[in-house]
C-alpha cells in the first residue's frame, strides 16, 4: 500500500486535548513534509494550528451540518471530496469511529489513539493504586502516526516565533518591561482549580516586583468578576479576560516569560508555543499523561499524597472524594512563588 500523502487528523474537543495535537502535528510535518494535514476539530479551535506549514483546517459543524448519524455521514462525503487517504484518529470517540470506519470500508489506511484507560483506572483507583507515570498522550499520538507509516522525534522540538502584538493588543498591555507573567487560575472542575485566597497571596507577592506585569486570563462573567477581585489594586495586574479574541490571546501567551496554570486548557496553549509553564495538580496528576508538553516534572506542583494518599483520584478531576476537597491547600502558595522567581532569574 502507498504511504498517505493527505490524512485527515480528527480531534474534536475539549480545548486541552486539541492544544496537545499541534506539538505533535508541527513535529510530524517538518520531519515529513511531503505530507498534508486536514485538522478536522471545531471552527474556535482554528487559530492552534494556524503557524504550522502543511495544515489546513476544515471546520466540523457538530451542531448542524454534522450533527448525529446522518450529518456524521456527511462529515465523510465532505472530507472524502478533498482527496483524504488515511485517517489519524486522535479522538477514539463514537463520532469519530463512525467517520474512521467508513473511511477504512473505502480501503484508506487508518489509525487511532489508544487513550490507555486500564493504565489511567490503575493509577485512580483507591485500591490497589499502581503509582507510576503512564505513557503520555503525545506518545500516544506519535504510535498513531506510526501506525500510519510515519514515525515522529519530539525530542528536539520546534515551536513558533514570538509574534509581533498588534496596536489592539499593546493598548490593553503596554510596551514590554520586565517579566510578562501569565496567570489561569479556572478549570472545568473545582478540584483543580487552586483556591482563590491562596492564589491572592501568590498575585500580592509576584505584583510586589513593580517590574514584572500580571495578566489573568479566564472566561466569562463570573470568572472576570473573580478576576478582578484577584487584580486588588495592583497597576501591574492586568485582567485579559473577555477582552481579546482567542487568535489575539494566543499572540499575547507566546510573548510570557512563564505561565501559571491549573491542569487545564490553558497549560496546553501556553506549551504549544514554547513558553514556560508551572502547573498546579489537586485531584489529578501529571503522571495521569497530561502534563504540558516538553516541561520538567518539577514545574508540576502536586497536592501533598503524604496527606492525601488516594491522589489521584480522577483522570479529568470529575470525581470528588469525601475528605478531599482541601487537598490543593497542601500546595503553599510561597512554593507557587518561589518556583516561579527562580524559574524567571
Amino acid at each position: 500500500m502507498a504511504k498517505p500523502k493527505h490524512i485527515a487528523v480528527i480531534r474534536l474537543s475539549a480545548m486541552g486535548d486539541v492544544a496537545m495535537t499541534v506539538p505533535v502535528l508541527r513535529a510530524l510535518v517538518l520531519q515529513h513534509p511531503e505530507v498534508r494535514l486536514t485538522v478536522v476539530s471545531r471552527p474556535f479551535f482554528k487559530p492552534f494550528f494556524g503557524t504550522i506549514p502543511n495544515v489546513n483546517f476544515f471546520e466540523a459543524d457538530v451542531k448542524k451540518r454534522h450533527k448525529g448519524f446522518i450529518g456524521l455521514l456527511r462529515l465523510y462525503s465532505d472530507l472524502r471530496k478533498l482527496g483524504i487517504d488515511a485517517v489519524a484518529d486522535l479522538h477514539n470517540v463514537l463520532r469519530s469511529k463512525v467517520v474512521r470506519n467508513l473511511f477504512a470500508l473505502s480501503g484508506k489506511k487508518v489509525a487511532a489513539t489508544d487513550k490507555g484507560r486500564a493504565d489511567k483506572k490503575a493509577l485512580t483507583r483507591a485500591e490497589n493504586k499502581i503509582f507510576q507515570p503512564v505513557k503520555p498522550m503525545f506518545e500516544r499520538h506519535m504510535n498513531t502516526f506510526a501506525a500510519l507509516g510515519f514515525p515522529i522525534d519530539l525530542s528536539h522540538p520546534v515551536f513558533p516565533k514570538q509574534a509581533v502584538l498588534s496596536d489592539d493588543i499593546l493598548k490593553i498591555t503596554g510596551a514590554k518591561k520586565g517579566n510578562w507573567i501569565g496567570i489561569a487560575p479556572f478549570a472545568q472542575y473545582e478540584s483543580k482549580v487552586y483556591p482563590l485566597d491562596l492564589l491572592q497571596k501568590a498575585v500580592d507577592a509576584l505584583a510586589s516586583d513593580e517590574k514584572a506585569t500580571l495578566f489573568l486570563f479566564g472566561g466569562g462573567q463570573q470568572e472576570i468578576e473573580k478576576l478582578n477581585k484577584l487584580k486588588q489594586n495592583h497597576q501591574n495586574v492586568i485582567v485579559v479576560a473577555g477582552k481579546l479574541k482567542l487568535k489575539a490571546e494566543l499572540d499575547l501567551i507566546s510573548n510570557l516569560d512563564l505561565m501559571l496554570s491549573m491542569d487545564s486548557g490553558n497549560a496546553h496553549i501556553a506549551a504549544m508555543l514554547g513558553i514556560k509553564v508551572i502547573t498546579l495538580w489537586g485531584a489529578t496528576h501529571p503522571f495521569a499523561g497530561f502534563k504540558p508538553f516538553n516541561q520538567p516534572m518539577e514545574y508540576c506542583l502536586t497536592a501533598d499524597r503524604g496527606k492525601y494518599p488516594l491522589l489521584p483520584t480522577s483522570v479529568y478531576g470529575n470525581k470528588t472524594v469525601p475528605g478531599y476537597e482541601e487537598a490543593m491547600r497542601s500546595i503553599l502558595p510561597e512554593t507557587v512563588v518561589n518556583t516561579i522567581k527562580k524559574e524567571l532569574q
